[in-house]
């Protein structure tokens, strides 16, 4: 079976649409909103209309809601079978179609019903990027500076120096070298059991830009847009906490900047709403919120002893109200 949004749907290369034409195809609407309980039903419904047994295989062609909409189907679906993404937004190739995370989403907050269920192969081709709308690619940026922050000093540099574009010649070594981290990441801490660090430290930049996503209600900013923004508050934080200096700062909001992405809420929200947002994030421990903050860059540590008031305070920064 194949599961594809509408937009891909659209923009599907003539080469690709016929070597999948004889699957059973659901296209669902893209965005956000579609990882959804009800969708999931409309999934899981689909497969078994088609009375596809255990040895079925899902292929999911999109971006990251898809394959994160797929990938909890195909764990569901007789218990688990078969699943292969094809990711065909940079965020999705770069991140969220690696490493075995699926989910949906509740009204409570972003990713709450999930199930880790690795693909069988994940299949990255940059074609698919020539059709994807420039906003898109740069909020895929978002990830890729992420990594760079979190332990790849010389690609943050990159990014600092120059726009890293659909056309770039070093794309594709970017986008594998982003996959390689979080596969050594994911390797050492598959389910995010560890204590302290490991697979959390993925969500630099998350959990505020989570919170960003449900206050608005997943209509005013892209996924990467609001990750992009939560870089810039988790960064400001990290100065707050004395890890970082205000060059630092600057050096990521530039590098966050120089590829079309926002550091500051583009209209206030209010901080009420998003320290509640926040107290939803599934990194939270016996109701303590755990924050993901640079040691320096290139570097970064969880850390859940942190007072509400410097978090609210760094909300302010960036334009909260």
């Amino acid at each position: 079976m194949l599961l594809t949004d509408a937009a891909v749907d659209a923009a599907l290369p003539t080469s690709v649409r016929g070597s999948l034409a004889e699957l059973p195809k659901l296209v669902l609407p893209n965005g956000e909103t579609s990882k959804s309980l009800v969708n999931l039903g409309k999934v899981l419904d689909f497969l078994a209309a088609n009375r596809l047994d255990r040895r079925a295989v899902l292929w999911v062609v999109g971006g990251g809601v898809m394959g994160d909409l797929g990938g909890f189907a195909a764990a569901c679906y007789l218990r688990g079978i078969d699943c292969i993404q094809v990711p065909t937004t940079l965020l999705a190739m770069v991140d969220s179609s690696v490493g075995g995370k699926t989910g949906i989403n509740l009204n409570a907050g972003k990713n709450l019903v999930g199930a880790f269920h690795h693909p069988r192969a994940v299949y990255i081709a940059r074609e698919f990027l020539a059709t994807l709308p420039p906003r898109e690619f740069a909020a895929g940026m978002a990830e890729v500076i992420k990594y760079g922050l979190l332990g790849d000093v010389a690609l943050f540099g990159r990014l600092e120096q120059a726009r890293l574009a659909v056309g770039s010649e070093d794309l594709p070594a970017v986008i594998r070298r982003c996959c390689e981290m979080k596969a050594e990441v994911v390797r050492a801490d598959e389910r995010e059991t560890a204590a302290e660090g490991g697979r959390a430290l993925l969500n630099l930049g998350h959990t505020f830009g989570h919170a960003i996503e449900q206050v608005t209600g997943y209509q005013s900013y892209l996924h990467g847009e609001a990750v992009a923004i939560g870089l810039a508050a988790a960064t400001r934080l990290s100065l707050h906490l004395g890890n970082l200096e205000d060059t630092d700062l600057s050096r990521v909001e530039h590098a966050v900047a120089t590829h079309a992405l926002p550091v500051r809420l583009r209209t206030p929200l209010p901080v009420a709403s998003l320290m509640e947002a926040m107290q939803h994030d599934k990194k939270a421990r016996a109701g303590r919120l755990r924050f993901v903050v640079l040691r320096r860059l290139g570097e970064a540590v969880t850390q859940s002893d942190i007072e509400p008031g410097l978090v609210e305070t760094v909300w302010r920064e960036i334009g909260a109200v």
